[in-house]
């Protein structure tokens, strides 16, 4: 064998043909994403699998296989996400220990527990226990909008807050959202497609539409707040990245006492026209170092998505650098 490469045994116990089925996966499929994942030679015997490839990526490849058999020990099959989440945990052979102030930080919701995934989720849930205004930065797929709206509804039910807004920007830094058919909400709903998606998970269709009735939830646009105090509320501006820094500062002012709020943003997502300078980048220079905000910047290293996704994310990065 080559000096570069190396191989590891692995025994898995118990011996239980019905978990080592749902480990693998039909037609070893689960094995094979490791496999290609890491870019490593996986055999699998019964109970043994042998792992063969360069010395990190086995060692990375044997964390994983014995993370994902520990999954399958209580009876369920493997889902895809499940999978990704567990290469995700083991690509950094040296991951960063979660803190024991970080390890409880779940949400309850009604129809949902929401666990962190990963430090930047759990440091972004400990923001939004401690702080009244928090930051998400980073790009799609992450957890920034779900988590948010999770935390929002647990504060909700716990009557810590009186109502849930929800705000996003048109994809025009000016709103200019008369020429879409219908009324207000037919005319921002699809802009807040994402945040509806995660409330339906949480509280169930109907519970949605009757908090939307009794107006405990309000969905608007940016530009609809300007004169407004919003007192006793968790508000959530999603795709922050396309406000004009005029209506950051606007939206900012507009906390009242009780209220909450979660800005997030993706900058490498702008929509602005060149000339105007991103909101979300300007606050982030204006409010660095300001106590009492909390700021989470995530990264492809947090995306939960399609592992293509993860890819994706990192080489529109380095295209970036390379062309800056």
């Amino acid at each position: 064998m080559s000096k570069d490469l190396t191989s590891a045994s692995l025994e898995l116990n118990p011996n239980d043909a019905d978990v080592l089925i749902r480990f693998v996966g039909k037609l070893n499929e689960n094995l094979r994403i490791v496999e290609k994942t890491f870019k490593v030679k996986i055999f699998q015997n019964g109970n043994r699998i042998s792992i063969s490839g360069d010395e990190e990526n086995t060692k990375r490849a044997s964390n994983a296989i014995k993370d994902l058999y520990a999954s399958t020990s209580n009876g369920s099959e493997l889902s895809k996400e499940q999978i990704q989440m567990v290469i995700n945990k083991n690509i950094d052979l040296n991951p960063d220990a979660i803190s024991e102030d970080l390890k409880d930080q779940i949400i309850k919701t009604p129809k949902k527990i929401i666990k962190p995934r990963g430090n930047n989720q759990n440091h972004y849930i400990s923001n939004m226990v401690k702080y009244e205004v928090n930051f998400g930065v980073g790009p799609a797929g992450t957890g920034k909008t779900y988590l948010a709206v999770a935390k929002a509804v647990e504060m909700l039910v716990n009557e810590d807050v009186k109502k849930i807004i929800l705000i996003r920007p048109a994809v025009e830094a000016g709103e200019k959202l008369g020429f879409l058919p219908g009324d207000l909400s037919q005319k921002v709903d699809p802009y807040l497609r994402p945040l509806y998606d995660a409330l339906y998970e949480m509280l169930g269709f109907e519970q949605v539409v009757r908090l939307l009735e009794k107006e405990i939830l309000e969905v608007a646009p940016l530009a609809y707040l300007r004169g407004r105090t919003l007192n006793n509320a968790f508000i959530i501006m999603d795709e922050s990245q396309n406000t004009s820094v005029d209506q950051m500062k606007m939206f900012l002012t507009r906390m009242g006492f009780g209220s909450y709020a979660v800005i997030n943003g993706d900058m490498t997502q702008i929509d602005l026209p060149k000339n105007i300078e991103s909101g979300l980048s300007h606050v982030l220079k204006v409010l660095d170092g300001l106590d009492d905000i909390g700021f989470t910047t995530f990264n492809s290293q947090d995306v939960v998505r399609h592992p293509l996704v993860r890819k994706i994310v990192d080489a529109y990065h380095k295209f970036d650098q390379q062309k800056n």
